[in-house]
């Protein structure tokens, strides 16, 4: 299990504290990961243009707002935190072209959170970065103790942030419903997708359940980050032996 953190002041309602080589992180309800030490706030794949993307590729279309409600949650969590500091942690936009497919007045608003902060685009598989837009473009970014990519690396060393599963976990007692999760155990912590419409893959998968240790939490979004035992599958039965017969 993680190690707890000390209590943390001044955090947003219904955060959730914990400790991650040895700094003090706190996940938000809204997907982001707060670093007060650093003043320092993380989010992991915005995937904006996701809505216009699959309407230029005729799949089902999806809401043509969730840009502006991905801007709008993260307006509240920098102002919330005050954070001086952004890392985005890759798939930012949802292809190569997205960011220069921005509509003007959403530009313009990512533009306007953008300015006066030290602001960092992590590559991602989805979008190498968006290189019209101002900030530091890198594959990775050591701070302090952690370490921020998009994809986990089975071999890293303890403090590693990363994104790109978009894991999400069932709610006990409502086993049809899932919800965005923050994965943390002792080494790692993977966030939740904090882009709208973005799906997600169980936090039971084997790739998620081989990159994560014994005791490792799962950190569900919503009106507040609630924390539970990491779902995994349970093991495969054994199969019968077939008698040989004589």
């Amino acid at each position: 299990m993680p190690p707890a953190a000390a209590p943390l002041s001044g955090l947003p309602p219904g955060a959730h504290s914990f400790a991650l080589a040895g700094e003090a992180l706190a996940a938000l309800p809204s997907g982001a990961l707060w670093w007060p030490a650093g003043a320092l706030l993380c989010v992991s794949d915005l995937h904006f243009g996701t809505a216009a993307r699959q309407a230029r590729f005729g799949a089902a279309p999806l809401p043509p707002y969730e840009v502006r409600e991905t801007l709008a949650q993260l307006d509240a969590d920098l102002a919330a935190t005050a954070a001086r500091r952004v890392v985005c942690l890759g798939d930012s936009f949802d292809d190569a072209g997205a960011s220069a497919r921005l509509d003007a007045d959403d530009r313009l608003w990512l533009l306007r959170l953008m300015a006066g902060r030290d602001w960092t685009w992590i590559a991602g598989n989805h979008d190498p970065a968006p290189l019209d837009l101002p900030g530091a473009h890198r594959a990775a970014l050591v701070a302090g103790a952690l370490t921020f990519r998009h994809i986990a690396q089975a071999d890293a060393g303890p403090g590693e942030v990363s994104g790109h599963y978009h894991p999400k976990a069932r709610l006990p007692g409502a086993p049809g419903f899932r919800r965005p999760c923050f994965l943390i155990d002792g080494a790692r912590a993977i966030l939740p997708a904090y882009g709208r419409f973005t799906g997600g893959l169980d936090c039971t998968a084997p790739a998620l359940c081989d990159l994560m240790g014994p005791g490792a939490l799962a950190v569900l979004t919503g009106a507040r980050a609630r924390a539970i035992p990491m779902p995994r599958a349970a093991p495969a039965a054994p199969r019968p032996r077939r008698s040989s017969g004589v």
